[in-house]
């Protein structure tokens, strides 16, 4: 049996180990759906405080719900560690960590940096390694893979990597994690199918594209528009208050199109953890093309 065949045989299986690197907002609720099917979920979380609140099934995101983090942690599928130590015992790694912006708002990965360089210590054939931080296209290529192949190993025969981006409605009791469409992409063909397979164990639908830039991309798209429309129907709400017209009127007219057109309201701005953040990502790769 190849390497590739054993690892999508422990995935179908649910025999896999599971590595949720980064217990936040996006990789908790993550690591819990992975346990209540099953899997054994292992959680790498440098914060010592938040680690200790797992292995205590305190919750402390609230897109968990409190007896689901209760149950997985009491039937021993999910526990939280500090250190890369157990990644050898880790058959798929998941990459949860923030890609914050300089004081210059240019991308910082040193996060995505240092845990891939915590991974390649312990680098094993047979692994699958995903990026779900949100990040300009050409991280996972050009960041990731080398400092993983600097082990010997090799992306596609020894080991497997791919980008998946998050994404995340922190409070929406709609679209969950579960539910929400799943955009994974690959560089090579083995590792696109081992990481569509993963995704499917728990994601309802699951969406391939054809190189792990592609799947960078789809994200800082998605929060630039949200940006870019954000800002536009805050300036209208501003112009139609000194026109002495009602926006909402306006919009609710507006939103009546079947086509071409979504509905966006006025509001405070842009906020929360990607919306102000993404779109300078996507503007510095710009730059350089």
């Amino acid at each position: 049996m190849t390497i590739l065949h054993e690892l999508k045989e422990k995935i179908i299986n649910r025999k896999a180990v599971i590595g949720v690197i980064g217990l936040g907002y996006v990789g908790l609720p993550f690591a819990v759906e992975k346990a209540k099917v099953g899997f054994q979920v292992i959680g790498i979380e440098q914060n010592p405080v938040r680690a200790e609140r797992v292995n205590n099934a305190d919750n402390y995101i609230g897109d968990v719900k409190d007896d689901d983090l209760k149950q997985v942690v009491s039937d021993g599928k999910l526990k939280a560690v500090t250190g890369f130590g157990v990644v050898p015992e880790i058959d798929v790694l998941v990459i949860c960590v923030p890609t914050p912006l300089t004081k210059n708002l240019t991308p910082d990965l040193s996060y995505v940096e240092g845990v891939t360089k915590g991974i390649a210590k312990w680098l094993r054939p047979g692994q699958l390694v995903t990026l779900e931080s949100t990040t300009y296209p050409g991280t996972t290529d050009e960041i990731m893979r080398p400092l993983l192949e600097e082990t010997g190993l090799r992306q596609g025969v020894d080991f497997f990597l791919a980008h998946s981006p998050e994404r995340v409605d922190p409070g929406n009791k709609r679209y969950t994690t579960k539910n929400t469409n799943k955009v994974v992409g690959a560089s090579d063909p083995n590792s696109l199918t081992v990481a569509k397979l993963f995704y499917e164990q728990t994601i309802d639908h699951v969406v391939p594209v054809n190189s792990a830039k592609a799947a960078e991309l789809v994200k800082v798209f998605e929060n630039t528009f949200r940006a870019v429309n954000i800002a536009l129907v805050n300036e209208l709400a501003l112009l139609c208050d000194r026109m002495g017209i009602d926006v909402w009127e306006v919009l609710d007219a507006a939103n009546t199109k079947p086509f071409g057109i979504m509905p966006f309201y006025p509001g405070p701005g842009v906020g929360g953890h990607c919306i102000p953040i993404d779109p300078h990502y996507l503007e510095w790769k710009a730059y350089q093309h």
